[in-house]
């Protein structure tokens, strides 16, 4: 075995294997063992650090396992990968929220809800936020 050099396309059997994880923590996550599936998610990002999928599935295992801190930097590298990802700001939002920092939290939010207005998990979150002191 060699090493992949940085023009060459990654092993197939590496793609799979990030699929079979990213499959494995969703039955973890729908099981609701989400600190196991955050161990099994972050192997997988390892092995696709760009996939929006995996960042997400990691990215809510660690919110499900009261891990705001890893959920509130994995929503914001998926943010960098996708600014228009509405649940992306949701899921920042609410880690952002449980961390004590709601001005920042509402902002995301009101993004999540701008992004995609007739989801009503959006709307209720920042509703249950309330206003800020400004308004």
């Amino acid at each position: 075995m060699h090493a992949r050099q940085p023009d060459e396309p990654p092993d197939t059997r590496d793609h799979e294997s990030a699929y079979a994880l990213l499959q494995r923590g969703h039955e973890l996550m729908r099981r609701r063992h989400n600190a196991q599936a955050a161990i099994v998610l972050e192997r997988a990002a390892r092995l696709e650090p760009g996939k929006g999928s995996i960042l997400e599935a990691l990215g809510r295992a660690y919110y499900n396992s009261g891990q705001h801190d890893n959920s509130k930097r994995t929503f914001e590298i998926l943010l960098e990968l996708d600014p228009s990802a509405h649940y992306a700001h949701f899921a920042l939002g609410q880690s952002l929220k449980q961390l004590g920092r709601p001005v920042e939290a509402r902002t995301h939010l009101r993004l999540a809800v701008a992004l995609s207005p007739t989801t009503r998990l959006y709307r209720g979150a920042l509703d249950r936020l309330g206003p800020s002191a400004g308004e």
